[in-house]
């Protein structure tokens, strides 16, 4: 039986079965080892290196110790600890939002301007100037025109599309718009003279195959017979022996 440095019998050839130091081992010093020191573990009084209740290695840093091992036992190293990964927060998605389609506001179309409604007027006058002339082309009936000593002025509101300017006939079923026919009467007027059209565009006169003819705005020159002539405000037309009709447009 050996005997370990501490003092301890031991049946092991080579480490001591009651501290475990190597049998045959230089003895420690006393400062060493302290016999009546109690065990940092378990609170023993160890008599050696090890606690003989724990035992738990007293000369070494606790933190290095371990129980130590019998005859042929492999240490089982532990188990490293798991390495804990914190996961990083996944990043939040940005969604950019879409922009709103801008709300398409139709304007209300303008209404439409609704064409300025005139009404036409005819003002028909004894005309000196034009009956003089009448005489001095000696015109088909210069012989028999008179000029009249008395003519009121007249006006005529004009009325529909169309405006016969003539003589009134009961037996030829003739009944102008413009009767000319009055008395005092301009006998170089024919019955059916002259027409008068009206529309959007304004108006126009057409000589019908008068006798004595039409001609505008004191002009010696006859209007062509069935071809209408364009009008505009303020315009005269000259027709029989002395008569002027004025035309002139004013808000209806």
């Amino acid at each position: 039986m050996d005997i370990c440095p501490v003092g301890h019998l031991s049946l092991a050839p080579y480490y001591c079965d009651v501290c475990g130091l190597p049998v045959g081992a230089p003895k420690s010093s006393p400062d060493a080892i302290d016999p009546s020191a109690k065990c940092a573990s378990c609170g023993a009084v160890r008599t050696g290196r090890f606690c003989e209740g724990c035992g738990r290695e007293s000369v070494l840093s606790p933190s290095v110790l371990r129980p130590a091992l019998a005859v042929g036992e492999q240490a089982i190293p532990e188990p490293a600890a798991a390495e804990q990964v914190t996961p990083e927060p996944a990043a939040a998605e940005q969604v950019t939002p879409e922009p709103a389609a801008a709300e398409q506001v139709t304007p209300d179309p303008a209404p439409a301007e609704s064409p300025r409604r005139v009404a036409w007027i005819a003002t028909i006058v004894a005309d000196r100037e034009f009956y003089d002339r009448v005489i001095a082309r000696k015109g088909p009936d210069a012989e028999q025109v008179g000029f009249p000593t008395y003519y009121p002025e007249r006006r005529i509101v004009l009325h529909g599309s169309e405006i016969l300017i003539g003589k009134r006939s009961v037996s030829q079923g003739i009944a102008p718009g413009i009767d000319l026919g009055i008395a005092p009467a301009d006998i170089g007027v024919s019955r059916a003279h002259a027409i008068i059209h009206i529309d959007d565009r304004g108006l126009t006169i057409t000589d019908l195959g008068s006798t004595n003819g039409t001609s505008v705005n004191g002009s010696e020159e006859l209007l062509p017979p069935k071809v209408a002539v364009a009008l505009r405000h303020g315009d005269r037309v000259h027709l029989g022996g002395w008569t002027t009709i004025t035309l002139s447009a004013e808000p209806a």
